[in-house]
């Protein structure tokens, strides 16, 4: 995934009601949801989530099918997988993590994470 999609999917999920819409149908799997269940489920008025989901649409986050009257949308998995990847690409410092490896920073003190900066 090249920088300017990633800037395009996070610009698309920096937003309250597509994020949680997009979150929705991840759970709801490759069969999706409609945009009215979408809405309902969110407590959205339906021409704000037809406003979102196209936005999502416009990012490649998302993808449409008429069922009917309906249109069912779906997450396109491997655009999510190619925004995961590109965000954790460096994340064991450049070397390709191991499926058992564990890629976290160490734990800082929350309460001071620099401590060497003790100012008393």
């Amino acid at each position: 995934m090249d920088a300017s999609a990633v800037i395009r999917a996070l610009g698309a999920l920096a937003q309250e009601h597509r994020l949680a819409a997009f979150r929705l149908l991840v759970q709801a799997g490759d069969e999706g949801l409609p945009a009215g269940a979408i809405a309902e489920r969110l407590g959205i008025v339906s021409s704000s989530m037809s406003f979102h989901l196209a936005a999502l649409a416009n990012a490649g986050l998302v993808s449409q099918r008429r069922q009917s009257r309906l249109i069912i949308y779906t997450v396109n998995y491997p655009a999510m997988n190619g925004l995961m990847g590109y965000l954790t690409e460096n994340c064991c410092g450049g070397v390709p993590c191991l499926d058992d490896a564990v890629c976290c920073p160490p734990q800082t003190n929350i309460a001071n994470p620099y401590p060497e900066e003790n100012v008393a």
